[in-house]
């Protein structure tokens, strides 16, 4: 048997020391292990990325659609709240809702009530020219011959407008393309004609006298002016 010489023995002994430190620094393979970093495969990523759309940081969500078989909300439904269905009053809203999809019961009663105080209180100034604005031309006539006769006996009235107690629909329908509502209003005044030595001849200006009326309003729903006149008036006893 041949013995390695020293030399030998030392280059077999640094060769297993290496081994060891390359196995300790390196580690097993366990098959989790990265891929090799590619260059050209991350600049591809990269020009990839800057090319894809960017979402952006804020998203608003749009209005969903109604899926087939869902039912539209009830168009009437304003209107059933303040008519009863199956009723004439119900059928007649119906009708100028259909002619006008923008008219809601509760917004005309609301606009409805402010036109009876400014025709009342024009009335009592004789004010034509709002009344001429707010009446339709027959009633606006019976109007100005009462301001008229009025003032050529020199008489004036002194009115204050307290309030509106009540107003209530009262009637609907569509004559041609003409809308018309009925209002029944219920109001507090103050009101007193005093003739021309300034003797209160009717009305008491002390006195707060309720008064009930019944007025139509009507508008043409073809038309682009979106303001009801009234057509009628009548006073309830």
């Amino acid at each position: 048997m041949e013995f390695f010489d020293i030399g030998t023995i030392f280059f077999l002994v640094a060769a297993v020391v290496i081994f060891f430190q390359l196995r300790n620094v390196l580690g097993r393979r366990t098959g989790n292990e990265r891929p090799p970093f590619d260059p050209y495969s991350a600049r591809r990523d990269a020009k990839d990325a800057k090319d894809a759309p960017q979402a952006p940081e804020n998203v608003v969500a749009l209005p969903r659609k109604r899926p087939p078989g869902e039912p539209a909300p009830d168009a009437y439904a304003s209107i059933d709240a303040v008519a009863k269905p199956d009723t004439d009053l119900n059928r007649g809203l119906r009708a100028i809702k259909d002619a006008e999809a923008s008219f809601e019961p509760k917004g005309f009663v609301d606009g409805a009530k402010m036109a009876y105080e400014m025709i009342v209180m024009a009335y009592a100034d004789g004010d034509r020219k709002t009344l001429k604005n707010l009446l339709s031309r027959e009633v606006y006539d019976g109007f100005v011959a009462a301001i008229g006769e009025r003032e050529a006996k020199s008489e004036k009235v002194q009115s204050s407008f307290v309030g509106i107690d009540k107003a209530d629909i009262v009637a609907a329908e569509m004559k041609g393309s003409e809308a018309h509502v009925t209002l029944r209003v219920v109001s507090e005044l103050i009101s007193a004609t005093r003739d021309k030595a300034g003797t209160v001849i009717d009305g008491d200006p002390e006195t707060v006298a309720e008064v009930k009326d019944v007025w139509t309003f009507a508008r043409d729903t073809r038309s682009r002016d979106p303001n009801w006149k009234l057509v009628a008036t009548e006073e309830e006893d």
